[in-house]
């Protein structure tokens, strides 16, 4: 028993040292293999760097390895190129800079400078042509400024004709001087005190003949020298004058577009009146029909009363006020409507309503009228009550005549009969008839100037007492 025990004990131990002896070796060939496994790893990834560091540097890529990468691949590379092309592109900007910095040179210190002059408030003072009481006017400083120009052109003009003339004098008399070597030998001092009191002679007439010249000259540079001044100021004073004439034209169109503002606005006012009116008018139909309708009424409309022609004086008593007729009887009925209806409004009166006008007169005739504008020019006009309608007329002088224009004063408002533009009082018809004209006829005619009371007494005064 104890063999059998013992032979099996060696046999198991040489199993055991047979098994481990085998582990050793499959070990040691694992080891083996994962060393060459990570040489051959090591040797993939530094030949993979290698490639991505060429790939940056050519920036270009194979197609065929392109399309051997995976998705996840491709954008690592990208990313890559990517952050290669920021790189070369600052590491190129900071070389840039630095041959520019390089390239810049220092600038000299220049030895002028400007400074400017401070006031009291420590700010650059400014000086303002005129606001000074010693500054001299505007046309004064021209004047001078144009005398200036004319005294040096006259000058220069003058020095021109006076080298001339020096040139003539020296042409003139230097031919005239005695030569010493024609004077014959035997007759010496004769000869030497003729020729003295010959040049003495001829220099006092040089000299004469250059003062004469001299003044000449001066005489006449005072002369040029005023003729262009004069020409200075013929173009300034055409220049001045063309302006005003371009202004004018400016102010007469700017006052028609504004009268013709005025006529529109005044259009559209009464358009939307006049619809306001009808559109109540409407509402008030239809309000009426709505109540017959709702009460069952069947009974047709009463016809309307026949309208009475002839003229009542009771229609003139009424309290609310008076409604504007075609005809007055007589002149106490204008009077009193004068006085109820256009008195309460102003009319006649300035448009400051300070006192009444000047262009305003009572009721008087169509002969007075023309007789009080009879020596008159164009555009001389006067505004009368009618002796016959509830209203005005306005007298004006034409280059045709004097003519009459009748004045519309129904719902407190005037406008000429047949006009459409309407006025609240009777000084803004005046005053817009003043830059537009009277009628749209091929002759344009204007108010231009008021024609006042003639007689001691004003013939308007019965209808303000």
């Amino acid at each position: 028993m104890k063999q059998v025990w013992c032979s099996w004990r060696i046999s198991h131990t040489d199993w055991r040292k047979t098994q481990c002896r085998r582990d050793s070796v499959w070990a040691l060939r694992r080891q083996r293999a994962g060393s060459s496994l990570v040489l051959k790893v090591f040797e993939l990834c530094s030949r993979g760097v290698k490639m991505l560091q060429q790939i940056l540097v050519d920036m270009f890529i194979e197609p065929e390895l392109l399309a051997e990468l995976n998705e996840e691949q491709k954008q690592i590379l990208f990313f890559k190129m990517r952050e290669e092309q920021i790189r070369r592109w600052r590491e190129r900007e900071a070389q840039l800079e630095n041959e520019e910095a390089a390239r810049v040179k220092v600038k000299k210190v220049s030895g002028k400078t400007v400074s400017w002059m401070k006031g009291l408030d420590d700010d650059v003072w400014v000086w303002v042509m005129g606001e000074h009481p010693d500054d001299k006017p505007y046309d004064q400083i021209c004047d001078e400024v144009m005398a200036e120009r004319a005294a040096l052109q006259a000058q220069r003009e003058a020095e021109k004709l006076r080298a001339k003339k020096a040139a003539e004098l020296e042409k003139r008399f230097s031919g005239l001087h005695l030569e010493p070597e024609q004077v014959v030998l035997s007759e010496q001092e004769v000869r030497q005190k003729e020729q003295r009191r010959a040049e003495e002679e001829l220099k006092k007439l040089e000299l004469e003949e250059r003062r004469k010249a001299e003044e000449e000259l001066r005489r006449l540079e005072q002369e040029r020298k005023q003729q262009i001044y004069i020409s200075l100021k013929e173009v300034q004073g055409s220049k001045h004058t063309r302006e005003e004439e371009e202004d004018k034209e400016w102010q007469n169109t700017l006052q028609k577009s504004k009268a013709a503002d005025m006529r529109r606005r005044s259009l559209a006012k009464q358009t939307i009146e006049d619809h306001r009116r009808r559109s109540v008018r409407a509402l008030e139909r239809g309000r009426v029909a709505a109540m017959t309708k709702a009460f069952g009424s069947t009974n047709p409309a009463p016809a309307p009363k026949p309208r009475n022609t002839t003229n009542n004086s009771n229609a003139i008593r009424r309290k609310g006020g008076m409604r504007r007729s075609l005809s007055a009887s007589s002149r106490e009925h204008i009077i009193r409507w004068f006085k109820e209806e256009q008195l309460p409004l102003r009319a006649g009166f300035q448009r400051d309503q300070s006192r009444i006008a000047p262009w305003f007169h009572g009721i008087i005739s169509r002969e007075e009228a023309e007789a009080l504008l009879e020596e008159g020019e164009p555009g001389f006009f006067l505004v009368r009550v009618s002796e016959r309608v509830f209203g005005y007329v306005l007298s004006y002088r034409s280059s045709e005549g004097i003519k009459h224009l009748l004045i519309d004063a129904s719902e407190s408002c005037y406008m000429l009969l047949g006009d459409q533009i309407r006025f609240s009082s009777l000084s803004e018809l005046l005053e817009y008839h003043q830059v537009e004209p009277l009628s749209s006829s091929g002759v344009e005619e204007y108010l231009r100037r008021a024609c006042g009371q003639k007689a001691a007494t004003a013939d308007y005064t019965d209808l303000f007492t």
